[in-house]
């Protein structure tokens, strides 16, 4: 059976208590945290009802950003990932979602430079406190605030660069809507995946990351969990639910 978890990002609009009270009551296992919303509710609150409801917390969205695409210095990138490994390890998630930054006008061989070397400086501390940092990749479409790294395999040669039991990728439905023999790549990546975020869409991709209930899109979602776990995946699914809808 698929462990299901509902990222925050899903009800933004809702309290931190009403995210616990009814993602426990739809039977979900766990929750998925949006820093800025736990950070604004207050960490030894938010920790005490954590313990109460019983959600384990799937991940920690996100930090990133190392091309300075947001404005921000790599050193302040950096600076901003080690405080959210820190926060990750004391809501007990099972790893922080990793955003590598749009290619912000970089050659791509510097981008991966930059990655590479955020990489280096956090992975010793995310091995301290055992939170494993999820690179996530992105659809070409999306890339350009989020990540220069737009296919799975690219960003599995990252991983591969970094021999880490602590650095994973994240992988989106979204995303990589792959289906049929595409499916098969997904094998070889299992024991790379430390989360998978489920999502369904009816539009084309975009910036606004634009997505649908679940099985109301083109996304085949159902085909996606059933390979997913056939391979062996046995961590969180992540539903995240943004958009229009």
């Amino acid at each position: 059976m698929p462990r299901l978890s509902c990222s925050q990002l899903s009800t933004f609009r809702w309290s931190f208590e009403e995210d616990l009270y009814y993602y426990k009551l739809s039977g979900f296992e766990a929750i998925g945290l949006w820093r800025r919303k736990l950070l604004d509710f207050g960490l030894e609150r938010a920790i005490e009802l954590l313990a109460e409801s019983g959600l384990t917390v799937s991940n920690l969205t996100w930090a990133g950003g190392f091309t300075g695409v947001d404005g921000r210095s790599f050193q302040e990138s950096v600076h901003d990932a080690r405080g959210a490994l820190h926060l990750a390890s004391a809501v007990g998630a099972q790893c922080l979602l990793v955003y590598a930054g749009g290619r912000n006008c970089h050659t791509l061989r510097h981008a991966q430079r930059l990655l590479c070397t955020a990489l280096d400086e956090l992975l010793p501390l995310a091995e301290q406190l055992n939170v494993p940092l999820a690179i996530k990749p992105t659809h070409p479409a999306c890339s350009g605030e989020w990540s220069f790294l737009t296919t799975l395999e690219d960003t599995a040669r990252v991983l591969e660069s970094r021999p880490s039991r602590c650095l994973k990728m994240a992988f989106d439905t979204y995303h990589f809507p792959l289906h049929g023999e595409g499916l098969r790549v997904l094998e070889q990546l299992i024991p790379h995946i430390a989360l998978v975020q489920l999502a369904d869409a009816h539009t084309p991709h975009g910036i606004d990351l634009d997505r649908c209930p679940l099985g109301e899109g083109e996304v085949p979602v159902t085909q996606l969990v059933h390979a997913l776990l056939r391979f062996g995946y046995d961590e969180y699914f992540d539903a995240e639910l943004m958009g229009q809808d």
